[in-house]
């Protein structure tokens, strides 16, 4: 097993120094690395990872580390892997296997070759690494205990997977989690995809007609950030209850063919395909800019769009204009792939300190508890959800107020 292959190992020190910022920004990662480094839990256990490999998933590879784990590391995404962070792992001794562009091939070669330990514990961002153990490389499963999924996409895969009965071996919802979707789906998704658009565009959001397509927790955010932005939100969705929440929460809600004429800004966040397809993009305004923030490139249908333009030529960095038969223009920025990872620099690091923690956490009950775990997607357990929320309120140096033993009795009694 080759212990590495990424893009250019002279590019550890733009890494570190990233990775050492983000460690002084995460508390939760900080005691459990101090913990794991006491108790080493993970001594002579095998975790493979695959998540969008920036500073904040290097410091949960490295805690992992420092708790006796054999780590070996990909990205999960062709686009949100940063060379110099891979640099920096390799360096403090982890095998790494990801560069940023890779090309499909490349991308499928760095999963298998992230495989090839045969782990005991999978940590998957989107199903990838799943999936080539259920498919192509099933021999290599065979000493997986279990596993933990990061994402509302992975999530839908796996249920999907343990509906037909093919899912080997149990994996944990971390996306799931109270102290994950709350506050990483809906914060940190909401700032970071706006941080990116309005990175790459240089744009203002004030007067802008901004179409958010999905209203789940990630859609909530980003429709939150933008009404804070200055921006008119509308919301298509599919599920009536969501709909009637983003009608209450003061949006105006409508299908995606009302709402394609009307938008300047449209932003997809639902874990389904072709949201958004060419059919919506002829009726919409000349530039307007076409965004995904679920985990795959196959909301914003890129393939009708690649194959229905006219022209076609990079209008600014990271930004890829589209001209249509009927003479207008559609910018897409980061190819249609996960906007706020593949054009900028993901969540906040706080918020994934919560849900780092969550993962953290996770990994260490599939290893104590994977004999008697089923086959099947596991919620997290409420009580890893309470220490990493006690955590975090204890880090901000907040107390809260305790149930007296009256008010617990009253609580549970039916007799008042």
């Amino acid at each position: 097993m080759k212990p590495y292959e990424i893009r250019d190992i002279s590019l550890a020190p733009s890494g570190a120094q990233k990775i050492e910022w983000v460690r002084h920004n995460m508390p939760l990662l900080n005691k459990l690395e101090e913990e794991f480094k006491v108790g080493r839990p993970f001594d002579g256990v095998k975790i493979s990872l695959s998540i969008h490999l920036e500073a904040k998933t290097a410091y949960l590879a490295l805690v992992l580390a420092a708790g006796g784990a054999q780590m070996a590391v990909t990205g999960s995404n062709v686009l949100s892997t940063q060379d110099d962070i891979a640099a920096a792992l390799v360096e403090k001794g982890i095998s790494v296997y990801a560069y940023h562009a890779a090309t499909k091939e490349e991308y499928d070669r760095h999963i298998e070759m992230t495989l090839e330990q045969k782990p005991n514990i999978i940590i998957d961002d989107g199903g990838d690494l799943v999936g080539m153990l259920h498919t192509k490389r099933p021999d290599l499963a065979e000493e997986v205990w279990g596993g933990c999924e990061e994402t509302t996409t992975g999530v839908i895969r796996l249920k999907a997977m343990e509906r037909d009965g093919v899912l080997k071996f149990p994996m944990v919802a971390v996306n799931d989690a109270k102290c994950k979707h709350f506050f990483d789906n809906r914060y940190g998704t909401g700032q970071s995809v706006w941080d990116s658009i309005m990175r790459n565009t240089n744009l203002i959001v004030a007067s802008k007609t901004v179409v958010v397509v999905g209203y789940g927790w990630c859609g909530r955010g980003i429709a939150m950030r933008a009404s804070a932005l200055g921006g008119s939100v509308i919301v298509t969705e599919v599920d009536p209850v969501k709909a009637i929440e983003a009608k209450m929460d003061g949006y105006r809600v409508m299908t995606m063919k009302e709402a394609a004429p009307l938008g300047d800004i449209f932003i997809s966040a639902t874990g389904c395909c072709k949201t958004i397809t060419v059919e919506h993009m002829l009726t919409m305004k000349d530039r307007a800019i076409l965004t995904n923030a679920g985990h795959f490139n196959c909301e914003v249908d890129m393939d009708g769009l690649e194959a229905a333009a006219v022209e076609k030529k990079e209008t600014r960095a990271n930004i890829m204009g589209y001209k249509l038969e009927n003479g207008r223009w559609v910018n897409v920025i980061a190819e249609g792939r996960l906007v706020n990872i593949a054009a900028a620099d993901g969540h906040p690091a706080e918020v994934m300190d919560m849900s780092f923690a969550v993962q953290a956490l996770s990994a260490l009950y599939v290893k104590e508890h994977h004999a008697e775990l089923p086959k099947a997607v596991i919620d997290v357990s409420s009580e890893i959800d309470d220490v990493v929320a006690r955590r975090r309120l204890e880090a901000w140096g907040i107390t809260i107020d305790e149930l007296t033993d009256e008010q617990k009795v009253y609580l549970n009694s039916w007799e008042l």
